[in-house]
């Protein structure tokens, strides 16, 4: 893992994010860009001084963001696009050769609705890119233990399992599986990959109404330290496909979730 992209919008979060983005990335030795993708209209688009103006803007943003680091914060690469946010994000990733993304959850706030709001949902539903997403205010800390959870076991390339091969390794995690049968699975879906079993401490399979409450069961239960899924059109983030948020009632996590793109 050699290059990490943190795309930063929310004030809010956006220095919790990036601090953790830079202890990650210090345990894999790799090179941290943090990026603020713009979205011009398309008439200001066409306009050169606006644009630079916009980017210079932007840049003095990340430089003062990075600069609340401190010494964390030297080594920091600013990227920058003009244009929106997710073609940003995926003609950067491409440049740079990003391994992963770093992004933050909508909120922590109780009364808060949404688990990924409009920007980090297009972010999920639109890009290949690997992605973690923590929580808000969340510190980092090694992770012993991970559970992946699927409903289906079939992966075309073992490249996919990438990230969470290279963190299983770095932290000495133990590997969980959760296979979880849904209505109308097919005997295809029960199949697990041979790359992913061998990663495994345990496979465990259990049968629920939809893949997020399969999990939610076993997130009580196994307690692990990040949960991975994967980015599917049937899967955890289905309904990103009709919009582009994610309610809390639809899937929600108050650990890390590696996201991982079938794509890839």
């Amino acid at each position: 893992m050699k290059n990490i992209l943190v795309p930063v919008g929310n004030p809010e979060s956006a220095s919790d994010t990036l601090k953790y983005a830079v202890d990650f990335a210090a345990q894999f030795s790799a090179q941290v860009y943090v990026i603020e993708a713009l979205t011009l209209g398309s008439r200001a688009g066409d306009l050169t001084n606006v644009k630079e103006k916009a980017v210079e803007s932007s840049q003095e943003r990340m430089r003062a963001l990075i600069g609340e680091l401190g010494d964390k914060g030297k080594g920091i690469k600013i990227a920058t696009y003009a244009g929106d946010i997710v073609d940003g994000i995926i003609e950067v990733a491409a440049e740079l050769e990003i391994d992963l993304m770093i992004i933050a959850s909508r909120s922590v706030a109780v009364d808060d609705d949404l688990y990924l709001g409009n920007t980090s949902g297009r972010v999920i539903k639109r890009t290949d890119v690997p992605t973690l997403i923590i929580p808000r205010g969340a510190v980092f800390a090694p992770y012993k233990s991970i559970l992946t959870a699927f409903r289906s076991g079939v992966l075309k390339r073992k490249r996919i399992l990438y990230p969470l091969i290279a963190i299983k390794e770095k932290f000495e995690a133990t590997v969980n599986l959760l296979l979880v049968k849904t209505p109308n699975y097919t005997d295809d879906d029960l199949k697990i990959n041979t790359a992913l079993i061998d990663l495994a401490a345990q496979v465990t399979m259990t049968e629920h109404a939809s893949t997020y409450l399969g999990t939610l069961e076993h997130l009580q239960i196994q307690n692990p330290d990040m949960l991975c899924v994967f980015r599917r059109k049937r899967g955890f983030f289905k309904n990103l496909w009709e919009k582009n948020t994610i309610a809390k009632s639809e899937f929600s996590a108050r650990i890390p979730v590696l996201v991982l793109s079938v794509k890839k």
